[in-house]
C-alpha cells in the first residue's frame, strides 16, 4: 500500500471512529448509562452549555434516570479533519421524549445539530467541544400504544441502564469475545483495511435491511440473513427465512406504506464476529374501518453478526422498541402543496429504485 493509500485510510477509520463515538454517546444519553457518556469526551472537555463537559454528563446521567425513556438519534454526520490529531464534525439528531404535565402526557420530537470539535489522545477519538443548534420542535399529547400481553406482537421494550433489552445483550454477545484468538492479518495495514471494510458491510447489511421491509422484496430481505439465523421483532418471533416470507406478505396485504430509516450504527468487531446497535424509526400507514393511520415508531436494531465465507451476514436481530405515536394520517398527495411531486414509493419492482440501481 503506498504513502497516499495509507492516508487515505487512516482519514476514512478515523472518520469512522468518530462516528462510533457519536453513537455511544446518544445511547449513554437514552440509557442513563453515566460512564458510558463519560467515555465518549475528553477529560478537559467543554461544551457551550455553560458548564465543562464532564459536569454536563453528570447533571444529563443523572436527570436522565428520572425521566421516561429518550432517543437521541445522530444523523446527516459530515466530519472534516483538521490535522491528524483533529476533526470538526455536523451531525443533525432527532431526540424524542415524553413529559408530563398536570397528569397529561406529551410526545416532543425536536430537531437540532451538534456542532463538534474532535480530538485523538491516547489513540481514541472522543468529543474535546460540544455545541448544539435548536432547529425545530413537534409536540402533540400522547398517543403511544403499548401492547399488555406477550403474544404474536411481543418485542422487548426499552429501558434504563442494565435494564435495558438491548443493553444486556450486546453484553452477553459481545462477553463471548472475550480471549478469544483471533485471526490477525499479516500486517498493520491490511488489519485497517479489514476493519474499515468489515464497518461498511455491516452498514450495508442495514441498508439493504430497510429496502427490502419498505420494498416489501422477500428475496433481498432474507439475503441480509444467514441461513440459521432468527429474528425478534414483535410482529415475528423465529427464523429468519421465514421471517423474510412472512413479513414481506403481511406488509404487502396490510400496510399502505412503510417507511424505515436507520441512524445512530454502532459495531464492534472481532474477527469474523461482530456485535451492532442502529436507533431505527419505521413509519407504517393502514387503514382502521377505512380510516387511514400512522403509526411513528422508535426502537433499535442489536444484532450479532459472523462472517462465514468471507460474507457478513446477520446470525441474529433482536428489535428493542423505546416508544411509538399513533394517529390520524394527515398525508395528502394531490393538493397544491405536494401535487407536483408525482413519483413514489411502492412494493416490489415497480418502485424507481430498482430500475435506478439497475441502470
Amino acid at each position: 500500500m503506498n504513502a497516499e493509500s495509507q492516508r487515505a485510510l487512516r482519514e476514512l477509520l478515523a472518520k469512522q471512529s468518530i462516528a462510533q463515538n457519536l453513537s455511544l454517546h446518544g445511547r449513554g444519553v437514552d440509557r442513563a448509562d453515566y460512564p458510558l457518556l463519560r467515555s465518549a469526551y475528553h477529560d478537559a472537555a467543554d461544551t457551550s452549555y455553560g458548564m465543562p463537559a464532564l459536569a454536563a454528563v453528570r447533571f444529563l446521567a443523572d436527570s436522565q434516570k428520572a425521566l421516561p425513556l429518550t432517543l437521541h438519534r445522530t444523523a446527516n454526520t459530515w466530519i472534516r479533519l483538521t490535522s491528524e490529531q483533529r476533526a470538526v464534525s455536523e451531525s443533525y439528531v432527532i431526540a424524542y421524549l415524553e413529559t408530563m404535565e398536570n397528569g397529561a402526557g406529551t410526545q416532543r420530537l425536536i430537531g437540532g445539530r451538534y456542532l463538534d470539535r474532535h480530538a485523538l489522545q491516547g489513540g481514541e477519538w472522543k468529543l474535546a467541544h460540544r455545541t448544539y443548534v435548536l432547529e425545530w420542535n413537534i409536540n402533540q399529547p400522547s398517543s403511544g400504544v403499548w401492547p399488555e400481553t406477550a403474544g404474536a406482537l411481543f418485542a422487548p421494550r426499552g429501558a434504563k441502564a442494565s435494564a435495558d433489552a438491548g443493553a444486556v445483550l450486546l453484553a452477553t454477545w459481545m462477553a463471548a469475545f472475550t480471549g478469544e484468538t483471533k485471526a490477525m492479518a499479516a500486517t498493520a495495514d491490511s488489519r485497517d483495511l479489514d476493519l474499515a471494510l468489515s464497518r461498511q458491510a455491516l452498514h450495508e447489511l442495514g441498508m439493504a435491511y430497510c429496502r427490502g421491509a419498505d420494498r416489501a422484496d422477500e428475496a433481498l430481505l432474507a439475503s441480509v440473513f444467514h441461513d440459521d439465523a432468527v429474528v425478534v421483532a414483535g410482529a415475528f418471533n423465529g427464523k429468519a427465512r421465514d421471517f423474510a416470507r412472512d413479513v414481506t406478505a403481511q406488509i404487502r396485504t396490510n400496510l399502505t406504506s412503510v417507511f424505515h430509516s436507520v441512524a445512530n450504527e454502532w459495531f464492534q468487531i472481532s474477527g469474523d464476529r461482530a456485535v451492532g446497535e442502529s436507533y431505527a424509526i419505521t413509519l407504517a400507514t393502514f387503514e382502521v374501518d377505512g380510516r387511514a393511520m400512522d403509526a411513528l415508531t422508535g426502537g433499535r436494531y442489536v444484532d450479532r453478526y459472523e462472517r462465514r465465507g468471507g460474507v457478513w451476514k446477520i446470525a441474529e436481530r433482536v428489535f428493542v422498541q423505546d416508544w411509538n405515536i399513533n394517529q390520524p394520517s394527515t398525508a395528502v398527495f394531490d393538493d397544491a402543496f405536494y401535487g407536483g411531486l408525482k413519483l413514489r414509493g411502492c412494493y416490489g419492482a415497480s418502485d424507481p429504485i430498482y430500475a435506478f440501481w439497475q441502470a
